[in-house]
């Protein structure tokens, strides 16, 4: 049977993206494959050899919640995928009824330059006059103007969405223009809700837009997404994802999911009609610096244009209540390999917020740092040095060992000289090769993985004093060393 690999999880299985496993069941399959590669055992196992919660199996495009039938004997063409998380009752693949009422549809009017704009709405039957009015008097919430808000922000504005706030609390640089196209070379410096506000009003300036600058937290989410009929989550950190799910599912407000890595991507629609949320398919995320966020892992150019097409698409769908929507279901899309898949995402009768016996009642209650592995006040305090402080090692030209622990093709791009690279999962059985009486210093893009690779060692009963870059190789980029013998 062959097994597929999602993007997030090929430097853990050989960089495969589908592997030949000789078994005839699931639990076979799955130990061919740790047993071929025993780095990818951890990041599919947790400490009670249960597949861990952000990792979803899908057997022939259908979950296996029950781990009693991976002992089922399957067919040789059976295909496994492996799919991560990128961070009421049955759903139904009928057609939902739109998001906008009769009553809110016939408050909205146009005059003689709307009609000309949007004729290419009003040919098709689906849409037409009735279904442009309900997309002018709809009210929605992106929340991020980067990569996915892009493409969304644009297309939305284009179509004719009436009212549409973007949150987003950043900037814009110089690295986001290869792949957020509503900002340009101007825009550098400026916040990213602004330059989105200028490109919504250059299409269309009768839209009421909201620029949002600020980070969302338990606080304000629910203030901000008060009285709107969509959220759109084009977000790119599992910390902002689960606050978004559990926020609209309290409020009975449906998200357009979208999630991109290196080639791939997902789009789905969650709390719908009673069906599934977030944590439906990801009960909780990966533990922090576990699997690389999409800022960290990077994507090509196009791919976040493909996906937030379709989380637009699905968006205006749900506005005019036509169509098959992604209730209840998740589009895999791979833009290397050219291959697509839709797979169902079950209601779990036992998650936290949607579930028969919620836990999660409210926001405020939830600590979302701690949910997303940010706190760490269950571990050692991890050591570390300051640029400038390690820095000044260098220069002194002092013993000691430094370990870079980042990707390949982010070692590709900026490399740390006379570091050694051992990727995460290999530290274990590899921590011979560091010497215990001279000081370690880990180091990674931005300083969380570098942290996990010391606890890591920490908890194999590594002995050696082992200290962290802060801030990571991005707080580095501006030391100047003394001599060329060391720089980045």
């Amino acid at each position: 049977m062959k097994i597929y690999i999602s993007a997030t999880l090929r430097n853990f299985f050989g960089k495969n993206s589908q592997v030949e496993a000789p078994a005839d069941t699931v639990r076979k399959a799955l130990a061919f494959l740790t047993t071929t590669y025993p780095e990818g055992e951890k990041v599919l196992y947790d400490d009670n050899k249960k597949v861990r919660d952000f990792i979803q199996i899908y057997v022939n495009n259908k979950k296996l919640t029950v781990e009693t039938i991976w002992d089922a004997a399957l067919p040789e063409d059976t295909e496994i995928l492996l799919l991560p998380a990128i961070a009421g009752g049955a759903p139904t693949d009928a057609p939902v009824e739109s998001l906008i009422s009769d009553e809110r549809r016939k408050a909205v009017s146009f005059d003689d330059s709307e009609i000309e704009r949007f004729g290419k709405h009003l040919m098709l039957r689906d849409i037409g006059v009735k279904g442009q009015k309900r997309i002018k008097a709809a009210k929605v919430v992106v929340v991020g103007a980067g990569a996915l808000g892009s493409p969304v922000i644009q297309y939305l504005a284009a179509a004719g969405v009436g009212t549409i706030k973007v949150i987003d609390f950043d900037e814009v640089s110089l690295e986001n223009l290869q792949s957020q196209v509503i900002h340009g070379t101007r825009d550098v410096k400026r916040p990213k809700v602004a330059s989105a506000r200028d490109k919504v009003k250059n299409i269309n300036k009768t839209i009421v837009f909201e620029a949002v600058k600020e980070q969302l937290d338990a606080s304000n989410i629910e203030a901000e997404i008060e009285g709107y009929d969509l959220v759109v989550d084009c977000t790119d950190n599992y910390k902002a994802r689960y606050l978004i799910n559990d926020a609209c599912a309290l409020h009975g407000i449906p998200v357009v999911f979208g999630a991109i890595y290196q080639f791939e991507g997902q789009v789905g629609v969650f709390n719908l009609d009673g069906g599934p949320c977030l944590r439906c398919q990801y009960p909780s995320p990966p533990p922090a610096g576990l699997i690389p966020s999409c800022a960290e892992g990077g994507a090509i150019s196009p791919l976040p244009g493909i996906i937030g097409s379709i989380q637009a698409n699905e968006a205006l769908k749900l506005i005019l209540g036509i169509g098959e929507h992604l209730n209840g279901k998740i589009l895999h899309v791979d833009s290397l390999y050219l291959s697509s898949r839709i797979l169902k995402v079950e209601h779990n009768c036992h998650c936290p917020i949607c579930g028969n016996n919620p836990t999660i009642t409210s926001v405020e209650e939830i600590d979302y740092e701690e949910l997303c592995g940010l706190k760490t006040t269950n571990e050692t305090p991890v050591e570390g040095f300051t640029p400038e402080e390690l820095a000044k090692r260098i220069d002194n030209g002092d013993d000691m060992t430094i370990v870079d622990v980042r990707e390949p093709h982010e070692r590709a791009i900026l490399r740390f000289p006379n570091a050694i690279v051992i990727p995460i999962g290999q530290l274990v059985r590899r921590q011979k090769e560091l010497d215990p009486n001279k000081d370690t210093i880990f180091v990674c893009k931005q300083g969380k993985r570098s942290e996990l690779a010391i606890n890591t060692l920490r908890e194999a009963g590594y002995t050696g004093p082992l200290y962290n870059l802060k801030g990571g190789i991005d707080a580095m980029k501006d030391i100047m060393f003394s001599h060329e013998g060391a720089w980045l």
